[in-house]
């Protein structure tokens, strides 16, 4: 199987920062892109950001140039840096990734537990 583990939520105040990561652990033999999605109370789940495994990003045009997308392909761990947070990015954060795993013949998406973001004051 495999799991993905997000860590690194919580309270923060506008204009606060917060850094999330998800590390990717199992039976993995490839992780293909990778990505950061929110839902917040009431809303769809939306893609906030994605890197691919050459780390080519792309971003939700809400949180370009607050957001930093990151990776480390050696520990298969994804990172979310969040700078000038605002209120409207409290959600829950889900961490996604595409996982061929060791055996299979096609990746598959798999997701994390999601992580709390509450911006407040």
């Amino acid at each position: 199987q495999v799991q993905l583990v997000e860590s690194g939520g919580g309270l923060v105040q506008p204009g606060g920062s917060l850094r999330l990561s998800c590390a990717a652990s199992g039976s993995i033999f490839s992780i293909n892109a990778m990505g950061w999605y929110r839902q917040a109370p009431g809303k769809q789940r939306e893609l906030v950001a994605r890197i691919t495994s050459g780390k080519r990003t792309t971003y939700a045009d809400s949180v370009k140039g607050r957001f930093t997308i990151s990776r480390d392909n050696a520990k298969n761990t994804v990172y979310l840096q969040m700078n000038s947070l605002k209120p409207e990015d409290t959600a829950v954060y889900y961490c996604n990734a595409d996982v061929l795993r060791a055996a299979a013949t096609s990746y598959r998406d798999y997701w994390g537990q999601g992580t709390q973001v509450t911006v407040s004051s």
